[in-house]
């Protein structure tokens, strides 16, 4: 065991952060018409990374409860992750003037989600570099590349798809719309995660593949919640010169 070092902090770094930057740059184009502000994106990363201090803590005083691993401990963890990640960007983020679109809300989702995975992915990282496996670990890199990372984007997408398509309507809407999307958001990172954790690795890619199939279905909600429309009501109430 060589102990951590800089040099093994600085490779996992780069590990954990250039994938989830490289997806943050391909989910930034979803919304070229009008882009986001760069300082946006970067606080909104920024919080994300914030969000994992706040998770680990909450995490581990549930395990400290005494709950089994289980489908019912994936769930709580599941749970506490999107959760903090929607207060953070609710409170930081989603109120401010930026956000003037529909597509807007999943595009700050999705960037929250990222750096999340990415400080996630550092840390995940950092014992199998700190022990001199750098096979074991350009291998755990390229599989949260192409899964771990991309769970965390669909979930928050989905929360911000949720809020997105409901952005014109009345604030219960908005609620009962978010409700759904937390829900949903929430089963979904459990059972990818539940089936990480039980499934064999001979058949982990097949986990991986369901969250490519709906990373196919978010790029197509996408395209949909591009086409949300301000109503003629919207337009006569706070479009007025």
């Amino acid at each position: 065991m060589s102990g951590f070092d800089l040099t093994s902090g600085f490779i996992a770094l780069l590990m954990g952060f250039i994938p989830a930057l490289i997806w943050l740059v391909f989910w930034l184009f979803e919304d070229q018409r009008r882009p986001e502000p760069r300082h946006m994106v970067i606080r909104t990363f920024l919080l994300g990374m914030l969000a994992v201090a706040i998770v680990l803590p909450l995490e581990k005083w549930a395990v400290d409860l005494g709950i089994p691993v289980s489908f019912q401990l994936f769930f709580i963890w599941a749970a506490i992750e999107e959760v903090v990640k929607l207060v953070l960007a609710l409170f930081f983020v989603l109120r401010h003037t930026a956000v003037d679109e529909p597509i807007d809300i999943p595009i700050y989702m999705i960037s929250i989600a990222l750096g999340f995975a990415a400080l996630e992915n550092t840390l995940f990282l950092l014992t199998p570099i700190s022990d001199g496996r750098l096979i074991e670990s350009i291998v755990t890199g390229n599989l949260r590349f192409i899964g771990a990372s991309l769970i965390h984007v669909l979930s928050s997408a989905i929360i911000g798809g949720a809020l997105a398509f409901a952005y014109y309507r009345e604030q219960w809407d908005k609620i009962w719309f978010g409700a759904v999307g937390v829900i949903l958001a929430i089963s979904l990172h459990a059972v990818f995660n539940f089936l990480i954790i039980t499934t064999g690795a001979s058949n982990i890619l097949t986990v991986f593949l369901g969250v490519w199939v709906g990373i196919i279905f978010l790029l197509l909600a996408l395209e949909r919640v591009k086409a949300v429309r301000r109503p003629a009501w919207w337009e006569k109430t706070f479009m007025r010169n």
